[in-house]
């Protein structure tokens, strides 16, 4: 079988793998987000934590609970690495300094997973389990809440109530993250990754000579490293590693992990509003982006250009052979048009055009299909974007989804697009400044100006996957990153909130003649078109000088 079709089989499979998940997962979490009943379990938690999960909060006070609930948990994760050489299970590492503790902590809470460490020489069982893989599992559950709460703006009328930020974060994690990634753990054990809780041991090499291995809950925590769109990987090589991700058919299931929420919640946000063809709007909004990243970054990766490349079938450099070019394509796009961050080979190998495709991808603000939730939200945001600007071209009112979208949601919409580019191009520019960067920097010219452009949009855009040539690991990268992390993360949630809030507090307005159809192809078309310009407007200029420059020169 030739290279390009078995990757676009592998394609093939998982889209219909997604596509048998979509229906009966969109509806259960729908059900999981209305239901006014509590588990024993749950009721439990909320009797530990002092939280009354049938108050009703409006927008202040929910963002007043996720941001409480994200400090302490930044500053549980920060003093648990400071503490780490005091800790049982700490394999012998040392405690984590300063600068790189809070780069972690940040990274984790912020549900974007940047790594500047090699896991498997620096942190011990503790921390890997209780509190990276904890992360893992609320970091995830807090933007599906966020989502779910955006989603109740628009369902609700009269009432500027979103629901119970606690309720919301105790059953995402309970009811959705945890039995589907206890399931998809029991699959990657099955199919050879390692869960264990083993020491440090010499193993021997097949030239002569041996090296150091350490084991762990490896396979638990990808599976929710995957699930949750985290992407922290348990050994430094991440998802290239054989302990995480031993085949082919690990690396698809992987692959259907990062994406089956995202795509799923689309399903639910037509569910709880009232209409599954709004829903399927968005969705074809994301597929169409998916899909057509896909296949740039297949034909570009499967180019020839030489012997080499005609010899191994396409640009496999930075590659695992046991997962091909098709495998890594795939793989690449599903990771940075999510925040997920995982990586099954090294982006700074791709071509110049493809290290481009995964920098847009985030770019865009992963929502083809995004993050778990911060996906859907931030698709929902773009779509009230579409539809002003359709609605100044036609001299009409804008409306989406029975609200009117007037002066105030439209500054929060704003407000939250230009957040991010502004903490990207900002603390790129500030970074090349600095006659420190150069020393992080493993390239010079337009390579060495994409890894660090890659850093600060995997950063603010909260992906974590890396471009695999810059040394971050210093207290500048470690500090500015943690910030983009943290501001990239939170600042867009607050004024997603108040958007949810003002929408809520409307009254509906019926459809007329003259209303835009947003569950129409058209639509999907406006929308599609509206995130590649903004998108190219703002970023144009920075992936002129990085990975379009060298992609035009090679």
């Amino acid at each position: 079988m030739s290279p390009v079709l078995s990757g676009v089989l592998q394609f093939a499979a998982l889209a219909a793998a997604l596509a048998l998940s979509y229906r009966p997962l969109g509806d259960y979490m729908a059900r999981v987000y209305s239901s006014d009943r509590h588990l024993r379990v749950e009721k439990w938690i909320y009797k530990a934590i002092g939280a009354d999960p049938s108050a009703q909060m409006r927008w202040p006070a929910y963002l007043r609970g996720v941001l409480a609930f994200s400090a302490v948990s930044v500053l549980f994760l920060y003093l648990l690495q400071r503490l780490q050489g005091h800790l049982p299970g700490s394999l012998g590492f040392v405690s984590i300094p300063a600068d790189q503790a809070f780069n972690t902590a940040a990274s984790f809470v912020a549900n974007t997973n940047w790594q500047s460490y090699s896991g498997e020489q620096s942190m011990g069982h503790v921390v890997q389990t209780g509190g990276l893989a904890v992360q893992n599992f609320v970091s995830a559950s807090v933007g599906i809440a966020v989502a779910v709460a955006l989603v109740r703006g628009f369902a609700r009328s009269r009432t500027g109530e979103l629901g119970n930020f606690w309720s919301d974060l105790v059953r995402g994690t309970v009811r959705i993250l945890l039995p589907i990634s206890v399931a998809g753990a029991l699959v990657l054990v099955a199919c050879g990754a390692i869960q264990n809780f083993a020491g440090i041991h010499e193993v021997g090499q097949f030239m002569g000579g041996s090296q150091q291995w350490n084991g762990g809950a490896v396979a638990s925590q990808e599976a929710i490293k995957e699930l949750g769109t985290n992407g922290g990987g348990y050994f430094n090589a991440n998802s290239a590693h054989p302990f995480e991700n031993p085949d082919g058919f690990t690396n698809l299931f992987e692959v259907f992990l990062i994406l089956v929420i995202p795509f799923a919640l689309t399903r639910t946000f037509g569910r709880m509003v009232g209409s599954l063809r709004q829903g399927y709007a968005i969705l074809a909004t994301m597929a169409a982006i998916w899909v057509g990243f896909t296949a740039l970054m297949m034909w570009t990766e499967f180019a020839h250009h030489g012997p080499a490349f005609d010899v191994a079938g396409g640009a496999m450099e930075g590659k695992e052979t046991r997962f091909g070019v098709g495998g890594t394509s795939v793989f690449a796009v599903a990771t940075t048009l999510t925040s997920t961050g995982a990586v099954d080979g090294f982006h700074s190998s791709l071509t110049g055009f493809g290290g481009g495709i995964t920098m847009l991808g985030m770019q865009l603000g992963e929502i083809a299909p995004g993050g778990t939730g911060s996906g859907l939200y931030g698709m929902l945001v773009m779509a009230v974007i579409a539809v002003f600007l359709a609605g100044l071209m036609v001299g009409r009112t804008p409306e989406y989804l029975g609200k009117k979208i007037g002066t105030r949601e439209i500054k929060f919409a704003a407000c939250y697009i230009l957040i991010t580019p502004a903490l990207v191009l900002g603390f790129t520019a500030i970074a090349m400044a600095l006659p420190s960067t150069r020393d992080s920097m493993t390239n010079s010219g337009a390579h060495g100006f994409s890894e660090v452009l890659y850093a600060y949009t995997s950063g603010a855009n909260n992906n974590g996957s890396a471009f695999a040539g810059l040394n971050a690991n210093t207290e500048w990268f470690n500090t500015s990153l943690g910030l983009a992390m943290l501001l990239g993360r939170f600042l867009p949630m607050v004024f997603v909130l108040a958007l949810a809030g003002s929408l809520a507090e409307q009254r509906p307005v019926p459809e007329t003649a003259g209303t835009l159809r947003t569950d129409k192809p058209l639509f999907t078309g406006l929308l599609v078109g509206t995130l590649l310009i903004v998108t190219g407007l703002t970023y144009f200029p920075a992936l002129a000088l990085g990975p379009l420059a060298e992609g035009l020169a090679a």
